[in-house]
């Protein structure tokens, strides 16, 4: 009787357990989805036979993912980074929802294994195919993972814009170029920048809603198709990534100054029949508004088909934050950080969580800041150069409004909360000043000096007269206050604005921005000459601190140099700033890069087309110039012999 009460009261508890489970199932499974938890029942292609059986079983999947796992880790610390990958690709099919894995697998592949490669290239296609990985299937299957979002923006930022890679600057070339050929070249203005995006976001979702909207298209197409029939095996036909590529290379030769020099179209024309196929469609006039409607369509089914992203929050961020240009991988940091701050914050509630989301909110507002210093991109793709990266005034309100944002968002966070994005504002704005001070935007550079004297000054919450000052006197104050402490840095102030002003005043053509440049440079030459703290003489006869700048002109003459021997810099970009030079500056720099110039138009496709005596004209009068030179190295070497013999004597 005792048993038989046993098992009636067992067999209630069962009922009661399965009313209540049964009713918690469905909201559980809710959760699950709506958090990103669930796994996956699908086979795994190829798979080890337990991995088939678990996956079967069912109950195993997370047994056999936990055992995976711990392999996983064991295979990292051992540096087995080929046969981690094998294990966190059977994982990343068992359960796709389990975001660390798929960031340990791109990790892995994106540094790990690119590191051991031997080439530039094998390098950028592991890098390449850690961020594919991440970003076309891991963020498909966990779109809503904050730090999944993160982890992708930080390899944009750190392993391609970054430089501790040294494939870093082959990684920049090829992320511009494909991003040229798949985006083109972004308007200026940034409201027209905007409208551009948005007209790849509206465009038509299918072919047939093109065609409809556009019959011109349709036929376009059918010529396009009828055109590369015979191509079948080399090239098929379809309205893809790699048809795109190809047409936006078939663009970039119509607008390349390069192509245009090197006459690469005709080059093309001869020897490549897939050129000649574009060219044959796509140059007839009556083609041209069908082209232009095709292409946002393609662009549109680009992006989203093949990396995952939304040309609808690609204008939205245009709009809202800056002139965003996909050639640069801060953009896509940008772009990648701030989805994942409005898809995955709110899974990161707890407290304890908070530091995730200041930390991808860094990265948000670190990825505007270094689009400030480069984010003006220019890049040939038949060159071989590295893209042309300048600074972008343009970010400074930006980011000003966005630590608005953030210190908003983060002050009431535990910790220092909003206020660690108060010195980064602070020292970024200060930095501002006088970046916007040196380009003559005295109005913008006068509007932040007072609103730094608002929030950190009169205004503070300790009053203070730090910004109490004229727009001149803080741009001085700033720079010559820091340089008395550590007088080298002026030597190195005065060489970085130098560069700036050759590289934009002649590349871009901004005369004033040289002017201004040039000034500054012997302004503060002046200042360091002159400065009683600075006019004490050692025992060995020297300036302990005025030599440390030197004159104007060894100064020009010491930065030109470098920057025409920068190989980093493409090389029709030098030679361009070296023929808009002054005379008197080509004749202070020819003798002494002459050389290397002429090495490096040897080995490149330059050389086919323009000779160096026309590509880098000697300046009239060199003969006179190198006789004062020679007469003026001559007396520097005699003043130089009598201060020694004097300093013999007084021994």
């Amino acid at each position: 009787m005792r048993d038989r009460i046993i098992q009636l009261i067992c067999l209630c508890i069962f009922c009661v357990g399965a009313v209540i489970s049964g009713d918690a199932v469905p909201k559980l499974l809710e959760q699950a989805n709506k958090e990103g938890l669930r796994y996956t029942s699908d086979p795994v292609e190829g798979a080890p036979p337990i991995i088939a059986l678990g996956t079967a079983i069912g109950a195993l999947r997370g047994v056999l993912a936990d055992y995976l796992w711990i392999k996983l880790q064991m295979q990292k610390d051992q540096g087995l980074f080929y046969e981690a990958m094998a294990d966190a690709d059977l994982i990343t099919k068992l359960q796709p929802r389990f975001a660390e894995v798929w960031g340990f697998h791109g990790h892995n592949m994106a540094y790990n294994i690119s590191v051991i490669t031997n080439t530039p290239s094998e390098r950028w296609a592991w890098v390449n195919a850690g961020i594919e990985l991440v970003r076309n299937r891991g963020l498909r299957y966990n779109p809503n993972d904050l730090g999944l979002n993160k982890e992708l923006a930080f390899w944009f930022a750190h392993k391609i814009d970054g430089v501790s890679d040294d494939a870093h600057l082959h990684y920049k070339r090829e992320f511009a170029k494909e991003w040229l050929y798949i985006l083109g070249s972004p308007p200026y203005d940034q409201v027209e920048r905007e409208k551009w995006m948005r007209a790849i976001a509206n465009a038509p979702d299918t072919v047939e809603e093109l065609e409809q909207k556009k019959p011109d298209v349709k036929v376009l197409i059918e010529e396009l198709t009828a055109e590369f029939t015979p191509f079948d095996k080399k090239f098929r036909f379809k309205l893809d990534k790699e048809f795109l590529i190809n047409l936006g290379k078939w663009m970039a030769v119509k607008s390349s100054p390069y192509a245009r020099i090197l006459n690469l179209e005709k080059k093309f024309k001869s020897s490549d029949p897939i050129f000649v196929a574009f060219d044959r469609v796509l140059s007839k006039p009556n083609q041209q508004a069908a082209l232009n409607a095709l292409l946002p369509f393609l662009r549109k089914r680009a992006l989203i088909d093949d990396y995952n992203m939304d040309p609808n929050k690609m204008a939205d961020y245009t709009r809202d934050y800056g002139p965003l240009d996909w050639r640069h991988a801060q953009a896509h940091a940008f772009y990648w950080s701030r989805l994942g701050a409005e898809q995955g914050e709110s899974r990161y509630g707890a407290p304890d969580n908070a530091y995730k989301v200041m930390n991808n909110d860094r990265l948000v507002i670190q990825a505007m800041q270094a689009m400030n210093n480069s984010g003006l991109v220019a890049i040939d793709p038949f060159s071989n150069d590295n893209p042309t990266r300048l600074q972008d005034n343009r970010w400074i309100k930006s980011i000003e409004k966005y630590f608005l944002e953030l210190y908003k968002k983060h002050y009431q966070t535990r910790g220092a909360g909003g206020d660690t994005f108060c010195d980064f504002h602070e020292n970024f704005m200060g930095q501002a000043i006088r970046q916007l001070f040196r380009v003559g935007d005295y109005a913008g550079a006068q509007e932040i000096l007072d609103h730094l004297d608002q929030l950190y000054g009169r205004g503070g919450l300790i009053p203070n007269n730090q910004y109490e000052k004229s727009l001149e006197d803080f741009v001085r104050d700033a720079t010559y206050g820091e340089y008395d402490m550590v007088p080298d840095v002026a030597r190195t102030d005065v060489y970085a604005v130098l560069q700036r002003g050759f590289r934009e005043g002649l590349l871009l053509g901004r005369k004033k921005i040289l002017e201004e440049s040039l000034q500054f440079a012997k302004d503060l030459t002046d200042y360091f000459q002159g400065n009683r703290y600075t006019d004490f003489v050692n025992k060995f006869g020297e300036m302990r601190m005025a030599d440390l700048v030197g004159d104007i002109r060894r100064s020009v003459e010491d930065v030109l140099i470098l920057l025409l021997r920068d190989n980093n810099q493409p090389l029709l970009d030098r030679l361009t700033i070296y023929n808009r030079a002054s005379e008197e500056q080509r004749r202070m720099v020819y003798d002494a890069v002459k050389d290397q110039i002429a090495m490096e138009l040897k080995a490149s496709p330059l050389s086919e087309a323009i000779e160096f005596s026309a590509a880098f004209p000697e300046p009239p009068e060199m003969d006179s110039y190198r006789v004062l030179q020679a007469e003026a190295a001559r007396v520097r070497k005699a003043s130089l012999d009598n201060q020694n013999r004097s300093e013999t004597q007084r021994k």
